[in-house]
């Protein structure tokens, strides 16, 4: 069985601010685009089974620059849907909401069309992700590799891992960087974590 790898899409704007970027579809900064380069190397060194991006054009540029081919996007790895605090970053809310915690309190909807999720909710997507993510694993001998955002992908790895989505929070994921999940005697483990060339 391959192993599943998680590649946080390169720097942003937004994401070099710390503001909330579901919805927003930024480009990638320069750095960012550099980032995304960097990893074909590392990424090159495998065989993919199957190959995921998110539906946002950071996650999709990132996965071009870092030399994948044959990717598919996956709408169901999009990133948390931030709602009222698209834009916004965590101090900015902290001055209305001082005790607010995106791991256990989620985010409220915003205008039209901009849901907000709670943990649950994104753990829900996270384990439909798995689900497609263990198919291919189970029929192949390659890997998987997902591309896509910070927090979702905190959430994923949570679930699979066995824990709740909230536990995400363990799991600092930096930009242009591959995580590797894998198994050991049965169980799955975090074998590698923000890795860069």
């Amino acid at each position: 069985m391959g192993d599943l790898l998680l590649v946080r899409h390169g720097e942003t704007e937004w994401s070099a601010s710390g503001q909330h970027t579901s919805f927003t579809d930024l480009p990638l900064t320069h750095r960012g685009e550099e980032q995304a380069k960097s990893l074909a190397p590392l990424l090159a060194r495998r065989t993919y089974a199957l190959a995921l991006t998110s539906p946002l054009a950071r996650a999709v540029r990132t996965a071009e620059l870092a030399g994948l081919t044959g990717t598919a996007v996956e709408p169901n790895l999009h990133e948390w849907y931030y709602g009222a605090y698209e834009g916004i970053t965590t101090v900015e809310i902290h001055r209305t909401r001082p005790h607010w915690d995106l791991w256990l309190h989620g985010v409220p909807p915003g205008g039209e069309g901009r849901p907000g999720e709670s943990p649950a909710e994104v753990g829900e997507r996270a384990d439909r992700v798995l689900a497609r993510v263990d198919a291919a694993l189970q029929n192949s001998t390659g890997d998987v590799i997902l591309v896509a955002h910070g927090h979702f992908l905190r959430v994923l790895t949570a679930r699979r891992l066995g824990l709740s989505p909230a536990e995400g929070r363990l799991f600092q994921l930096a930009t242009g960087t591959v995580g590797r999940l894998s198994t050991e005697h049965g169980h799955p483990v975090i074998a590698e974590w923000n890795t860069r060339p």
